[in-house]
């Protein structure tokens, strides 16, 4: 059991962040309270528990949240996670649009992110609906092969946007013209933005 639970990475994050500093800064506070480790995942801080993802912070135009990978497990007793789309199955969020909203929860974030490492902890998974019967088109697995993290990244996006992606690729009829819809959208893919964010 290290002291140092931080991240440097995440220090250099919450040194660049120009919206929602003060909150990433006391979400972070509030979730190494409950004994995770620091990471550094898909450009945002990510906090595990024996390697395995509970929470992530991120932040939005409107709002910042944490993000529960497994919150469709969790019982939700004072009802406000929320599901990003209907396409999102197994993370849900509790939104901030503001530091004072953190503070007055503090305890309740706590009692999910302990909530949300027992799941984890028991194994619990999200029956998950399978994206098998799209396929990848060979351009953007090209892609993969060519780009460190461009596959993990995408991997890490929720079905519906890596549907929205594999039909927007795979609609266009040259082959050219694939590559070139795959590059533009490479950096959208790796900042874990989905086609139309």
């Amino acid at each position: 059991m290290t002291t140092n639970r931080t991240n440097p990475k995440v220090d250099e994050f919450l040194g660049k962040a120009k919206k929602w500093k003060e909150e990433y800064e006391k979400l972070r506070s509030i979730v190494l309270d409950c004994g995770l480790t620091e990471d550094y995942k898909w450009m945002h801080p990510c906090y595990t528990d024996e390697n395995k993802n509970i929470v992530l912070i991120h932040g939005f135009k409107d709002y910042c949240a944490l993000l529960f990978h497994k919150g469709a497990l969790l019982k939700d007793a004072n009802g406000i996670l929320i599901q990003q789309t209907e396409n999102v199955q197994a993370a849900r969020q509790i939104r901030f649009t503001n530091i004072q909203e953190i503070v007055d929860m503090e305890t309740i974030i706590k009692a999910y992110v302990h909530e949300a490492i027992e799941v984890e902890k028991s194994g619990l998974e999200v029956e998950l609906k399978k994206n098998t019967e799209y396929i990848i088109p060979e351009e953007l697995q090209n892609k993969f092969a060519e780009t460190p993290g461009l596959k993990d990244a995408f991997e890490a996006l929720t079905p519906g946007r890596q549907r929205a992606y594999i039909l927007y690729f795979s609609d266009a009829k040259q082959a050219k013209t694939r590559t070139a819809r795959v590059e533009k959208y490479m950096q959208h893919i790796l900042d874990g933005k989905g086609l139309n964010d």
